[in-house]
């Protein structure tokens, strides 16, 4: 009987070994992960879950229970150390395993600051993990002064979180603007604008140059332009990097992540990765998405073409972010847009759309979920709808589906 390894217990693991017994595996499927429970959801986490509105158990994508019902072992709290694609091996723990496919999901990894200007004092946190954020909760508290380092998604959900709780938020971007790298001035414009009315200090253009601390713990902040901030606790939200180093060190390809083909295999032919590790052929490319969406499609995908399918991956990009009362939706990818189209909507909702030349690439969408869709849907069948009557108001954008 066949053995499928998964390690990785993320959104992209869990999705990937329900997939299996979904699609009719009955072999042996083990499940290894390094935290001490099972898989979760991660957006939630500093949001709903950090802010007091969520419980612990339903973090859980499914209950533990699930596992033993579908004949899953979950290995818990357990590292791999190493792969042996020669012997088809892997070690965790005291225990070698034997695979005969093997998926890797080990996600990625948040950067951290380095040590030489005061990364490793206390209360300096990352937001990725449960521990990451149980570490981070004592902090989060009214009138306590923080410092966030990056203006990105992560960066500014957590500025939203803190603001939100009574803590006092200064937001440095080294770049000239918030967003800049992942989304157009005008959407930049509207969440900077959101966050200066909710008292954040932004202050674009400036990095950190070093932490001071007391005793170990952080107590304050010296900017690039000179500028010193008092404060109490730092999150830092400068990006992920794909945790690929298990890969590396069993000699599969690395590009951008573990290099896949459209089937989601590695360069070993027994070996296969999804979700944010994984970097696949794109637009005559490469590309790697760091989503929850792509976490699960890939590895469902993936899961299939393991057990025969022969299915290439085509993703079909969405992404979403929660600040305050505000729900940001993005469908689509804008890599090489040349203008941007806004679209007002109801009730302060608003939309922008992105092209390249006259085709549509993209849409950003904040509280207005029907633009959203309809684009979505757009870029998904491939049409793109003149600029000039998205920005029309008075367009029925359903209509524009059947054109």
């Amino acid at each position: 009987m066949s053995h499928i390894v998964v390690i990785g217990a993320g959104q992209a693991g869990a999705s990937l070994v329900a997939k299996l017994r979904k699609s009719g595996f009955d072999g042996d499927v083990t499940l290894i992960g390094a935290e001490p429970v099972p898989p979760y959801q991660r957006p939630p986490l500093s949001k709903a879950y950090l802010l007091g509105e969520m419980e612990l158990a339903r973090l859980f994508l499914r209950p533990e229970s699930f596992y033993s019902d579908q004949n899953i072992t979950l290995r818990l709290n357990e590292t791999v150390t190493s792969i042996d694609p020669d012997t088809k091996t892997v070690t965790v723990g005291g225990d070698v395993i034997h695979y005969d496919h093997l998926a890797l999901t080990t996600g990625s990894e948040p950067r951290r600051l380095p040590a030489t200007i005061g990364g490793d004092l206390e209360s300096v946190h990352v937001v990725r993990t449960l521990s990451d954020v149980d570490a981070m909760s004592a902090s989060v508290t009214p009138g306590a002064h923080a410092l966030i380092v990056g203006g990105g998604y992560i960066g500014l959900e957590a500025a939203a979180v803190a603001a939100k709780s009574g803590v006092a938020v200064t937001l440095v971007e080294m770049a000239d603007r918030i967003l800049q790298r992942v989304a157009a001035p005008e959407t930049s414009d509207y969440f900077r604008a959101l966050h200066s009315s909710h008292g954040v200090d932004i202050r674009e253009g400036i990095g950190l140059d070093h932490l001071i601390g007391v005793d170990g713990k952080v107590t304050g902040a010296v900017l690039s332009d000179g500028s010193e901030v008092e404060l109490d606790f730092v999150i830092v939200g400068v990006g992920i990097a794909p945790s690929a180093r298990l890969a590396e060190m069993a000699g599969l390809t690395i590009d951008n992540g573990i290099a896949v083909d459209e089937l989601g295999r590695t360069s070993d032919p027994s070996i296969w990765a999804a979700g944010d590790c994984a970097s696949f052929p794109h637009a005559g490319g490469r590309i790697r998405l760091e989503s929850v969406p792509n976490a699960i499609d890939q590895a469902e995908c993936v899961a299939e073409n393991m057990l025969g399918a022969a299915t290439p991956y085509v993703p079909k990009p969405w992404f979403w972010s929660d600040q305050y009362d505000v729900k940001l939706q993005i469908a689509g990818l804008n890599v090489g847009y040349d203008r941007v189209i806004t679209r007002k909507g109801d009730k302060g909702a608003v939309s922008f759309w992105y092209y390249a030349g006259d085709k549509l690439l993209a849409v950003d969408a904040m509280n207005d979920p029907r633009g959203y869709m309809i684009g979505k849907r757009l870029i998904e069948s491939g049409k793109s709808p003149a600029p000039e009557v998205i920005a029309d108001s008075e367009t029925d954008l359903k209509s524009l589906l059947r054109t």
